[in-house]
């Protein structure tokens, strides 16, 4: 692992997991050769959550709300708005769903593994 630094300044941001959100890499994944992952996501505006049942194969995945509010549901806590400041910790394989988002939304992203897989629920 290697000290990695980035800055908000020129940060790209692309497509990624969900067309309504656009995604930018902090190093991290690198850095630490796949073992955990960390992204700035910003809501696109005027598109919108499609609100379906899914889980994650991933050991850790924490959400923390830098502008905006989003709305997720949880199989075990049931639904819950999360604003500027707010996290959320959610567990590995907890069926959730994204209910809808601010257009100015912007969040961190921190996984373990940095790539996983993503499943639709029944």
């Amino acid at each position: 692992m290697r000290t990695t630094v980035t800055h908000a300044a020129g940060r790209a941001f692309d497509g990624g997991l969900r067309a309504f959100f656009a995604y930018a890499g902090l190093g991290v994944a690198e850095a630490t050769g796949g073992r955990f992952g960390a992204h700035v996501i910003r809501a696109v505006p005027g598109a919108h959550p499609e609100p379906r049942w899914h889980w994650h194969e991933l050991e850790f995945q924490l959400v923390w709300v830098v502008r905006g509010w989003v709305r997720f549901e949880y199989e075990d806590i049931g639904e819950v708005t999360l604003e500027a400041g707010s996290s959320v910790l959610q567990p590995p394989r907890v069926r959730h769903r994204e209910v809808a988002h601010s257009d100015d939304l912007e969040l961190v992203e921190i996984t373990a593994p940095a790539q996983f897989a993503t499943h639709l629920a029944d």
